[in-house]
């Protein structure tokens, strides 16, 4: 292949195509979330930025903003009770159209009000849990206005003393609950049931594990699948085995990126475990090639940033994604398959080290051609003053709109 990159004649000459891997980069779609572009903190405070978004609009123009620079974002996910708070559905639908992307996943909030003290489907207080019914129902209807193909679902309910409530009790409420929600779902809408071990419950969580978060969505129906939170595990998880489980199962059906170092913070993602957000790119790049497999999956970004730039950060993730799936993309399969099947544990390895190795921006710039945006998106947004000028025009507000 005389004029392309050394990198595209080292994978031909593995069995690769390298521009069938480029094809299936610019297929790539990563939502980013409305509530990551607002002002954000953690439990002890937050350090508002000057550019952080502080209405619906500005958090979708931010949004659109990733879009343009990456070309692989052209949904935005919304909090309903930080985006829909005036009920207004249609204009922020058309707003979004209007700057060239579209409403993605529909999140209730169940855990902020402060009926929720001792959990919302899982409540011990009747009127609480119908509270929170009745907003996921609310949701499913707006989800229904704005297109949306997924209701994602977390829920911060648990107990944090022993004895405090019935844990089984709490499960039938959450199972009567969820099964409520998913009846009115339309057709196309997909529930998507998200999982944590702790917090802010510190004695369980009502749902606190992705086979948790499984069994509430079988009890529901082929509609409701598992969401993985890259944060949401605990120290030492594999969560290359869960996703490679949960994609047999035909189980899973989507993902909040994120990393962490020690619990759920809120890192970019890759930032911490590069390596492992590749492995889990490798199971989903060989599932997507499995007809067998349902990889129709929702690939989403929960992230809120309190000390980097909040554009900069969502375009530096979905840079981070877009190289995991490229290495992955470029794992010698064939090859792999002869070493494992021939118990050659070092060789197999290798063959995921040679691809986690690779520069793989000569791909990556193929496929940003052509998506008509800029090579190094980063690079070319930091470049632009975008950060500097939102800083002037929207100023030091304290507004509401995200997490702390």
């Amino acid at each position: 292949m005389s004029g392309t990159p050394p990198l595209f004649d080292e994978l031909a000459a593995k069995g690769l195509d390298p521009e069938a891997i480029v094809e299936r980069l610019t297929k790539q779609e990563i939502e980013t979330p409305s509530w990551g572009y607002a002002n954000s903190g953690t439990r002890f405070g937050t350090f508002r930025q000057p550019a952080a978004a502080g209405t619906t609009e500005e958090k979708i123009a931010d949004a659109a903003t990733v879009h343009k620079y990456t070309g692989v974002a052209p949904s935005v996910a919304v909090h309903v009770l930080w985006d829909f708070a005036t009920g207004d559905v249609d204009s922020v639908v058309e707003y979004a159209q209007s700057l060239g992307v579209r409403i993605g996943a529909i999140n209730p909030n169940v855990f902020q009000s402060q009926e929720y003290k001792l959990g919302s489907f899982g409540s011990p207080d009747a009127s609480a849990r119908q509270k929170a019914i009745e907003h996921c129902l609310e949701s499913v209807e707006i989800g229904k206005k704005t297109g949306s193909k997924y209701l994602s679902l977390w829920f911060a309910d648990g107990t944090n003393y022993p004895g405090q409530d019935d844990m089984i009790k709490r499960k039938g409420y959450f199972t009567e609950g969820l099964q409520q929600v998913y009846r009115a779902m339309p057709e196309d809408m997909i529930m998507l049931v998200e999982y944590k071990p702790f917090e802010p419950g510190f004695y369980h969580t009502d749902i606190a594990d992705w086979g948790m978060a499984s069994a509430f969505a079988r009890a529901c129906g082929e509609r409701a699948k598992v969401l993985v939170d890259l944060g949401h595990h605990l120290q030492g998880s594999n969560v290359a085995h869960i996703v490679a489980f949960l994609l047999d199962e035909g189980e899973l059906g989507g993902f909040h990126f994120n990393d962490s170092k020690y619990a759920d913070d809120d890192l970019t993602t890759g930032s911490i475990h590069p390596l492992e957000l590749f492995t889990i790119y490798c199971e989903l790049a060989r599932a997507e090639e499995d007809p067998n497999t349902d990889s129709d999956i929702a690939y989403m970004v929960d992230q809120s940033h309190n000390l980097k730039p909040k554009i900069e950060a969502m375009i530096q993730t979905v840079e981070q994604i877009q190289r995991a799936y490229a290495k992955a993309l470029c794992v010698d399969v064939k090859t792999l398959r002869e070493r494992q099947d021939a118990g050659d544990v070092s060789g197999a390895e290798q063959c995921y080290v040679d691809a986690f190795n690779l520069d793989v921006r000569p791909l990556l710039h193929a496929a940003r051609d052509k998506l008509g945006v800029p090579k190094e998106p980063l690079e070319a947004y930091r470049a632009s003053g975008h950060t500097e000028k939102l800083a002037k025009e929207r100023g030091d507000r304290e507004v509401a709109g995200g997490l702390g």
